[in-house]
């Protein structure tokens, strides 16, 4: 077991604090990495000895994203369906059938190595944790296959059978096929369940049925809500007490009152939103009122095709009215509790002694640059439990070793 010595850190931020409105920020800062776990933090003139030592040379060091909303396991593309979006046509829900034909012809292989590369593609920018669901299957087989690929590539699975009806099948018969034998096969490769609470997709009361069920088969609980118009999607996931419910663009101050009062966390999607050309939801309204947020990339190929969890940091920050410390606190200890992964031995998304060791270095002093500087990127290296990926060839300082 060897511990390894990362200096020269110009700001560390380890979110280990209790609210984002607490500063836990430390100047020229120090930490040592032992057995995949965090063992000390503290000034860079105090750190203990360690068999081995990385200098970072002035750069920020901050935990890795935590991106816990993502759809990886799909065939296929919908470049035409962006185009036309970008002409005029707005946005509807019926575009997910597109990829399903697509996912349903593909080889469970090539399914993984698709959703493989996509998340090498989002750890190169310092992701560290990622959840994928899923839900362009649309029949049992297609859906079993879809759970196993994604629990060959992810951290969390969630099961989103309830996606949408797909062609040639009665409304009644898919729920049914939903909540029994599809639920029952992909039960014991995924952790949550999930439903698209919108219109042209299910309505409340389906979207009830499906996740008592998923309850009932032990799974916890996510939602779509709200993400098209205004609807009862966020309150239904208030009153079951869902981990959390997203892309909330269309809230009424009844919705931002329910999830402020309790403990469910809005995940927002601001690339979703800029795709689609919806209004961006309410972050500020929702974190003065108290409410817990997210940030996350809704990675999928129909109206987010982005791994880059700095992308949407930046967007929070220029378009939603976050503050850079909000936004990063959103994409790293809020994400982890929309996930349940705040607290306790397998926490994600801070860095404190005890922790897991995921973390990832800036080419830049402060994490104010992932706003300052949008589009560049400056991910320069990541470690995941405390396994370092070799750093990225656009360093402007080697890191030393």
């Amino acid at each position: 077991m060897t511990a390894e010595l990362m200096t020269g850190i110009a700001e560390l931020t380890t979110q280990a604090a209790e609210s984002s409105h607490d500063d836990d920020r430390l100047l020229d800062a120090a930490l040592v990495i032992e057995n995949g776990r965090i063992a000390w933090i503290g000034p860079a003139a105090e750190a203990p000895a360690a068999d081995s030592t990385v200098d970072v040379n002035g750069r920020a060091v901050l935990p890795g994203w935590v991106d816990t909303h993502t759809h990886l396991v799909f065939a296929g593309d919908r470049a035409a369906e962006f185009e036309a979006r970008m002409a005029g046509q707005r946005y509807a829900a019926g575009g997910i059938a597109t990829t399903m034909a697509a996912t349903r012809a593909a080889s469970e292989a090539d399914l993984v190595a698709s959703a493989r590369r996509l998340r090498r593609e989002a750890e190169s920018q310092g992701t560290t944790f990622l959840e994928t669901k899923t839900g362009y299957g649309l029949d049992l087989a297609s859906e079993l296959r879809s759970a196993r690929a994604a629990a060959e590539v992810a951290d969390v699975v969630t099961f989103l059978g309830a996606h949408l009806v797909p062609p040639g099948i009665d409304r009644r018969d898919y729920l049914d096929l939903v909540t029994g034998p599809m639920l029952q096969a992909v039960a014991p490769h995924v952790d949550f369940i999930d439903a698209f609470c919108e219109t042209g997709a299910f309505d409340v009361d389906e979207c009830r049925e499906v996740l008592l069920a998923g309850r009932a088969a032990g799974l916890g609980l996510r939602l779509h809500g709200n993400q098209l118009g205004a609807g009862g999607g966020v309150r239904l996931a208030v009153e079951l007490g869902c981990a959390s419910v997203d892309h909330c663009n269309h809230l009424a101050d009844a919705d931002i009152d329910a999830l402020a009062g309790s403990g469910t966390v809005a995940t927002l999607l601001p690339a979703c939103d800029l795709s689609t050309r919806e209004p961006f939801p309410p972050a500020r309204r929702l974190l003065d009122a108290g409410a817990h947020i997210a940030l996350a990339s809704n990675c999928n190929p129909g109206t987010s095709y982005t791994t880059s969890m700095p992308f949407c940091v930046a967007t929070a920050v220029l378009q939603m009215g976050l503050t850079v410390r909000e936004a990063v606190w959103a994409a790293t200890r809020g994400a982890a509790r929309a996930v349940g992964r705040e607290h306790g031995p397998d926490a994600v998304g801070s860095l404190r002694v005890g922790g897991r060791a995921d973390l990832q270095v800036l080419d830049a002093p402060s994490v104010a640059h992932l706003a300052y500087r949008p589009g560049v990127p400056l991910c320069v290296a990541t470690w995941t439990e405390g396994v370092r990926a070799l750093p990225h060839l656009h360093a402007s300082r080697d890191l030393s070793t």
